[in-house]
Formats: C-alpha cells, structure tokens, sequence
C-alpha cells in the first residue's frame, strides 16, 4: 500500500508543505522509483555516501600507486649502485626493472622507469656508478638507459595480459631485454662511430651484450620466480 500510495503521490503532482506545485523534474525522477526519494540509496543522502566511497576508494588507490611508483623507483636507483665497472656496467639495475614491471603493470611500471630516467636527466645521481645529467644520457651507454622503460613496458603489459604464470614471466622478461638489448646496441653503435671509429653491430654485440647475456639470464630467473612468489602473496 505504501508503494501505491507514494507512486500515485508522485503522478499527481503533490503539492509540499507551502503550498507550490512539485518540479516537473523531480516527478519524473520519483516516477522512476518504487519507493520514496527520501529513502534508500536514491536519496539525497544516500547518493552523496556513494559519491565520497567512490572518491574515498580512487584517493586509496592513488596514495597506493604513488608509494609502490616512489618505492620501485628508490629500488632501481639503488640497485644501479650496485655494479662492477665496465664499458657497460654489470649491474642489479636490470633485476629491479624486471620486477618492478612484473608487479606493477606496464603503467605504473613504465611510470617508474620515466620518473628514473628524469631523476637522472635533472642531475641527481641515480645512473650506476652514481651519475647523472644529460651527459650520461647521451654518452655510449645512454640507449640502455632508455632501453629499461621499453623493457619495464614489455614485461608489464604481457604480465597484465597473460598472468603472472612463471612461463610468462621468463618470456616477457627476455623479450623486454632484447628489446633493450637491441635499442642500447643501436645507440652504442652511433655514439661510438662519431667519438671515437666505426664499428660493427657484431662487434658492438660482443662489447655490449655478449658478456653480460649468463648474468642477464640469471636476472631473470630470479626476477621470475621472485614476481610469481611475491604475486601469491601480495596484490600490487
């Protein structure tokens, strides 16, 4: 009877307390509910308590995405640190991409791999051996470098697609350093020919490349099997 009462309330217009005719917009609405405006989640209050939980859950969100996005970031800055000097150095650099990607989604993962690379072009220190500037950017090695952000990219996105399943991660992870690979090659390769000689792209490979691939592969097993782990136990 209620129902009844308050749907034939709303089709004739009722009048309120002073005496004026309802809104026409407000008929409408109430026609379209089966019960009282003022009740339920369709009042006033009740829409206003489901616009701040939608505000409250996507402010939550976005705190969270700022501190995994600054936390990765301080990780690969400190795992290029810890290197062995060379023409390319040996580092742990390339175990923090992977695994930030992995966890992270090629979003937020290729986020913390531009904010790198700007901490970097701005001068503070964060490239191995504790670098920083343009200079480094565009010396010899500079394309590797840029070659991480495809790498984090990779890794992230087939991870998204396909599962954080070990065979994936392996896959993804060996495509996104090819991929690095092949960019800081190409880039080592001008570089070099224009301060010093020309040289081949077979050659860059084994100055470049060749010596580093068991370390990499090694990365890799462990990035693998780290993300998979921290995947069951954490949701990033």
């Amino acid at each position: 009877m209620e129902f009844i009462e308050n749907f034939s309330s709303a089709f004739q217009g009722r009048q309120d307390v002073k005496g004026t005719a309802r809104p026409e917009h407000e008929k409408k609405f109430e026609l379209c509910l089966p019960f009282p405006k003022d009740r339920g989640i369709f009042s006033e209050k009740g829409l206003i308590k489901m616009n701040m939980e939608k505000t409250r859950k996507r402010t939550d969100r976005s705190l969270k995405d700022l501190v995994y996005v600054s936390m990765f970031t301080a990780l690969i800055a400190v795992c290029a640190q810890i290197c062995v000097p060379t023409p390319v150095p040996f580092t742990l650099q390339t175990l923090a991409i992977f695994i930030a990607g992995g966890l992270l989604g090629w979003k937020r993962g290729g986020l913390c791999l531009a904010v790198y690379i700007l901490l970097g072009i701005v001068g503070v220190p964060v490239f191995a051996e504790f670098s920083g500037g343009l200079r480094v950017l565009f010396g010899m090695t500079g394309g590797y470098i840029i070659g991480f952000l495809f790498t984090a990219l990779i890794v992230g996105f087939m991870c998204e697609k396909l599962g954080r399943k070990l065979w994936v991660l392996i896959v993804s992870m060996t495509l996104g350093l090819a991929v690095c690979y092949l960019f800081g090659t190409v880039w080592f390769m001008v570089v070099y020919t224009q301060k010093v000689e020309p040289i081949g792209f077979v050659s860059a490979l084994g100055t470049c490349v060749v010596p580093y691939l068991l370390f990499d592969a090694a990365k890799i097993g462990a990035a693998a099997v780290l993300v998979n782990r921290l995947d069951k136990i954490v949701k990033f």
